[in-house]
């Protein structure tokens, strides 16, 4: 099925019924349910930023970010989702070479779900042909439900690392088969409990050279779009920045909604007639129009410059990834505020403010958009670094 005709954030707002009535089941099952899958592919989303050859419709960054933000604010566990399996399947589908796209997506009519972890935690002995490829990894997001999963890894060559002429290892993406990947789970958290985030490994497991691709290429195989010239690493960071933002949405809207009823002990009137609930509101709510405003435009502006048949420069980079670290801390400020302007209300299990609270300070604390971004930007704004490994 090709998704051509689909407005990403409109698609995505057809499922919020369905994902209210699940979100509690795929907490339960640490997991998203059969239900939700089958709905993500049946709107067509599972599939939408794949590139035109894979069934995709390569959205725009503004189209990409809207989307990730309505998913996000429905239920944080399905919004991490669409920062997993939908960038890792397209980033598959426009990276690999055409021997391992048509094993891996024309061989299965392009429905192919696609998780795990990039970081190379795994080592890949070169072969004839591939690698055999030891190792582990940990938060493999989206793998749950997964027909493929990515394992990030460096080549050795008869046990030794392959060292590149810039004095650091190529680093490889393989995407291996869900059935050759051995789950060790792990997955009993606080937050995002339905993401089927498990730990995996595998030992000695035979990957063709075909399915395996560069982790910072920016050479695609396939697909049109300027974000697959752009590379794997900024479609992360508008990943993170729209999650964030889709969660710490939907605490404000739910808080606007509780304050009209909600009587907080020793008041007179319901919670929208306190003027410090409306100063916090109207304070948070101008943070999170700015946060969002901020990813837009940096990742509109970037867009346009690689359309127009420019490379990102080391600044621009550092500009995306900063962007994404400091939308993500203004949503964490936006749902603190949100929880405790909520009172007991914020804390009763099962709500969608209690349980946004506990995903969002899940997510914050990943490392792709930790305190080191800020300082590793700021070496290039000062001209004390040329450019950051992993930008």
């Amino acid at each position: 099925m090709t998704t051509t005709a689909l407005h990403g954030p409109d698609v995505a707002r057809t499922l919020r019924e369905l994902s209210a009535q699940e979100a509690s089941a795929c907490e339960a099952d640490r997991t998203m349910t059969d239900r939700t899958v089958t709905a993500l592919w049946d709107s067509g989303l599972m599939q939408l930023f794949n590139p035109v050859e894979a069934g995709g419709s390569e959205p725009t960054f503004a189209e990409m970010i809207d989307t990730w933000i309505e998913l996000a604010w429905q239920d944080g566990s399905l919004g991490w989702i669409g920062i997993a399996n939908l960038p890792s399947a397209a980033a598959c589908a426009a990276y690999l070479p055409a021997d391992g796209f048509a094993e891996v997506f024309t061989d299965h009519g392009n429905r192919v779900t696609v998780g795990g972890q990039f970081f190379p935690n795994g080592l890949g002995e070169t072969v004839d042909g591939g690698y055999r490829i030891t190792g582990a990894w940990n938060f493999g997001s989206g793998t749950g439900h997964a027909e493929y999963v990515a394992a990030g890894f460096m080549p050795t060559v008869d046990g030794e690392l392959v060292i590149g002429d810039d004095g650091i290892p190529p680093l490889l993406v393989a995407v291996i088969p869900r059935e050759e990947i051995t789950f060790t789970d792990g997955w009993h958290v606080q937050g995002l409990k339905g993401t089927g985030s498990y730990d995996y490994n595998v030992a000695d497991v035979l990957v063709p050279e075909a399915r395996t691709f560069q982790l910072f290429t920016r050479s695609p195989e396939r697909g049109r779009s300027a974000a697959f010239r752009m590379g794997l690493i900024p479609m992360t960071a508008a990943g993170h920045a729209s999650w964030a933002l889709g969660v710490a949405k939907s605490m404000l809207d739910d808080v606007s909604e509780l304050a009209m009823t909600k009587v907080r002990m020793g008041d007179d009137g319901a919670l929208a007639n306190r003027a410090t609930f409306q100063r916090g509101l109207s304070h948070h709510t101008a943070m999170w129009k700015a946060a969002r405003l901020l990813v837009l435009d940096a990742f509109a502006g970037a867009e346009r410059f690689v359309l127009d048949g420019g490379d990102l420069t080391p600044t621009m980079r550092a500009d995306l990834r900063v962007a994404a670290t400091y939308a993500t801390e203004a949503s964490r400020e936006v749902v603190q505020w949100a929880h405790l302007a909520a009172g007991t209300s914020a804390i009763r299990e099962g709500t969608r403010l209690e349980r946004a609270f506990r995903d969002l300070y899940t997510g914050t604390q990943h490392v792709f958009i930790g305190e080191k971004t800020y300082t590793d930007a700021a070496r290039i704004y000062l001209g004390l670094a040329e450019d950051q490994f992993g930008f």
